[in-house]
């Protein structure tokens, strides 16, 4: 049996098909042990700790951070045998696997190996002859190529300028028929029968070189030059013509740089000139000052690649959108007693220690009017409606990778303690971005605090299987008719998003008319309903 172990990324939650590698808890060569978290992975449902499956050395690891990998890729090796003569620690390779080095062959081996004269005829099946399919023939692992690979050259223009090397030893370079432009600065291009444009006397050795090449058309009598689009972009807006510019980047390419410079140099020089110009921002990529227009383009622009918790987010919220009938319905509530039982709640014994929030007193509401409405807790299943006699409570939680809705199971057995003690720990878990796949599967009903934000109400997208959401608003001291005055009074707005196809508008009237009661005096209410 080996002693390396591959261990592949499991499925972290109901037929998940990928996870984006956050960080590694260990390093090539760590010893660890059984069950200590090794690698922190991001989920399209929530960010996990995956402990090691074996105790031993790290031997490999296969992806870096960053990496999205497939559920059942390998993701790291470990050595089950720390203890035995240590092997070759592997990192990771440019292509996401150990490299792995090629065995030497023997001497005996090499000695054996027929290899075809370089000045006669060579058979086919000799070293460096032909073989079948036209390829040639050669001992595996070892060539013939030996030159690093080079961009391919764009259709219409120039060559490189530069001599390539011999690739073997019987290579001989043999005399140019034509004139040929050498890239080395001190090396003046070679006379030939042949007349060649040569630059003034007075330029340097790169603009020698570069004047004695005829530059390649793109079919229409213009220069082609070498930049990407954002490059080209940037100096159309800027108004810089490339194929008067000569490129720093790779193979000559023309960089954002060379346009900011060409730009900054021609501003200069207007400006010794005492020339009105505009002053050129090179870093900010624009143009300011009179006549000048600023460049708005790609540049300026950030781009974030939608992935996990976003990308289910997106996906749920899309499918739910345009599958269920949303129907909002708006309520506002004088909720002064409720802000005021919350305050005598804080101040009993066994109750200093909670965090008391108005969310509790809402999802307490919720949980009730479900009992008098139980067609609310329910979900369409196509040609049978099913409804839940257990209420998993889902709470949206905005966090640092997008918004989650855990839940609480089966909340509506819970006291109102018990209720609260839940709540704060799924809130601090969400926060921590400790919120595991299991406690954000399986929801029934859901309630979204954006009265945190500042915000009165919205209208809320139903999360997929679900039959209604309930957003609960800010609560802000408002004037209220109260008792025939007007009064000050803590006021709040509740709406409420539903499934058509289950819950008509009556149903769904009846269900926010509850909460309201509930919150107006849920002293009154407790006592009434339970």
């Amino acid at each position: 049996m080996s002693r390396i172990k591959e261990f592949n990324l499991p499925d972290l939650g109901e037929g998940l098909t990928e996870g984006e590698i956050l960080a590694w808890l260990v390093k090539v060569g760590d010893v660890i042990e059984l069950n200590q978290p090794i690698v922190e992975v991001e989920t399209a449902k929530a960010a996990v700790e995956i402990p090691a499956k074996w105790a031993g050395r790290v031997q490999t690891i296969f992806h870096g951070e960053g990496t999205t990998v497939e559920v059942g890729s390998p993701i790291i090796a470990i050595d089950t045998d720390p203890d035995a003569p240590p092997l070759e620690p592997t990192e990771v390779s440019t292509t996401g696997q150990p490299d792995a080095a090629l065995p030497a062959p023997s001497a005996g081996s090499l000695a054996a190996v027929e290899v075809a004269p370089a000045d006669q005829p060579v058979e086919p099946g000799l070293i460096g002859g032909p073989a079948p399919g036209g390829r040639t023939a050669v001992l595996v692992g070892y060539g013939p190529r030996t030159t690093a690979a080079k961009r391919r050259p764009r259709r219409g223009t120039a060559p490189p300028h530069s001599a390539a090397a011999p690739t073997r030893a019987t290579d001989v370079p043999r005399p140019a028929a034509t004139p040929t432009v050498t890239a080395t600065p001190t090396a003046p291009p070679p006379v030939t029968a042949t007349p060649t444009v040569t630059a003034a006397p007075t330029a340097d050795a790169s603009t020698t070189t570069a004047a004695t090449v005829p530059a390649s058309t793109n079919g229409h009598g213009r220069a082609s030059v070498l930049a990407k689009p954002p490059v080209r972009k940037l100096a159309r807006d800027l108004g810089v013509d490339l194929a008067t510019l000569t490129g720093s980047g790779p193979a000559g390419s023309i960089t954002r740089e060379d346009v900011q410079r060409a730009v900054a140099g021609s501003t200069a020089s207007a400006a010794v000139a005492g020339s009105t110009a505009s002053a050129v921002v090179a870093d900010a990529g624009t143009v300011t000052g009179t006549g000048a227009v600023a460049a708005v383009g790609a540049e300026r622009e950030r781009r974030i690649p939608v992935k996990g918790v976003r990308k289910l987010t997106a996906e749920n919220m899309s499918r739910s959108a345009f599958t269920a009938p949303h129907v909002t319905e708006f309520l506002t509530v004088d909720v002064t007693r409720a802000m005021k039982a919350l305050d005598r709640l804080r101040t009993r014994r066994e109750w200093r220690d909670v965090r008391v929030s108005p969310l509790l007193l809402v999802a307490k509401a919720v949980l009730l009017a479900v009992k008098r409405h139980p067609m609310v807790n329910s979900t369409w299943a196509g040609d049978e409606i099913v409804v839940k006699d257990y209420v998993n409570l889902g709470i949206a939680a905005a966090t640092e990778r997008g918004l989650i809705v855990p839940n609480v199971k089966d909340a509506g057995r819970l006291s109102l303690r018990e209720l609260a003690d839940a709540l704060t720990d799924l809130v601090q878990t969400a926060k921590a971005g400790r919120t595991s796949p299991a406690d954000m599967s399986g929801g029934t009903l859901t309630i979204t605090n954006v009265g945190v934000f500042g915000v009165d109400t919205g209208t809320p997208i139903l999360p997929p299987g679900e039959s209604a959401i309930l957003a609960f608003g800010a609560v802000r001291e408002m004037p209220w008719v109260h008792k025939g005055k007007v009064r000050p009074r803590q006021v709040t707005t509740l709406g409420l998003s539903f499934d058509h196809r289950i819950v008509d508008g009556e149903l769904g009237s009846k269900f926010l008319r509850d909460i309201g009661e509930f919150l107006s005096d849920p002293e009154a209410a407790l006592l009434a309903w339970t």
